[in-house]
């Protein structure tokens, strides 16, 4: 009804039917926002319809914000392998999420339109000040019910929401004969390949000293001409980032 009255495409469906409850049910799991490109579920898992056990993954496949993408059979039943049914799905999400993370919602589409800036012309040292203005957005009052500082998986959460929310081109995970890359973003010809570590959890290893040492980049050498690699540092007690690494390849 509303695209027959507006004549233009947009998700109007989203806008009047995400559950608010969803999103505090990701915060409140803990639930590890990269993951969503690709989740692995049971039969049991996603037929779940009891209330008072489900898990974000049966909520988003029951709700349709999560589909199934290909299957295999095991020897008690079947392997679903979820994802996003499509852009503006994956798109409209995170936007959703981080809104519900920020005092501002405007304030993250600022943000994304001056990342769009950065990302085309490799200006890098400016994406520090723009994730650095993110993570001042989210009150305190919020970490504070939530404590979801604590675990190293909240960063990268929000970095993916932020990027995934603007529409950009990006791997979570994506999975080298050396290991797995934290995320990967990909823009025209440049790809970006982003390591994150929170200085409280890692033990003094460096991120992008890891980048380096395992070579993530070699996956990539062959389709894009300009690679950067970032490293991230994150503290628990700032809860904002300490320190931003930058080198082009």
């Amino acid at each position: 009804m509303l695209f027959l009255k507006e004549k233009k495409y947009y998700p109007y469906w989203f806008e009047t039917g995400t559950p608010a409850f969803l999103i505090r049910l990701l915060a409140e799991k803990k639930f590890f926002l990269p993951n969503l490109e690709e989740l692995v579920a049971t039969d049991q898992l996603i037929g779940n319809l009891d209330i008072d056990f489900i898990e974000p993954e049966n909520l988003l496949f029951q709700t349709g914000y999560l589909t199934i993408k290909k299957y295999e059979a095991i020897s008690n039943g079947y392997l679903y392998y979820l994802g996003y049914p499509n852009k503006e799905v994956k798109i409209s999400l995170n936007q959703y999420i981080l809104n519900y993370l920020m005092s501002v919602s405007q304030e993250s589409l600022r943000l994304q339109s001056r990342l769009y800036k950065i990302l085309s012309s490799g200006e890098i040292k400016e994406l520090e000040e723009i994730l650095k203005s993110l993570f001042n957005s989210i009150p305190y009052d919020w970490y504070r019910k939530n404590e979801l500082s604590g675990y190293e998986g909240y960063y990268a959460s929000v970095i993916y929401s932020f990027l995934a929310g603007a529409g950009l081109d990006l791997i979570a995970e994506d999975h080298t004969n050396q290991g797995r890359i934290d995320l990967s973003i990909f823009y025209i010809d440049k790809c970006y390949i982003m390591e994150f570590k929170v200085v409280e959890l890692a033990g003094g290893s460096n991120p992008i000293e890891q980048i380096k040492t395992k070579k993530y980049y070699e996956k990539y050498q062959k389709k894009y001409p300009y690679i950067y690699l970032i490293g991230i540092e994150f503290s628990k007690q700032e809860k904002n980032l300490i320190k931003f690494e930058w080198e082009k390849i």
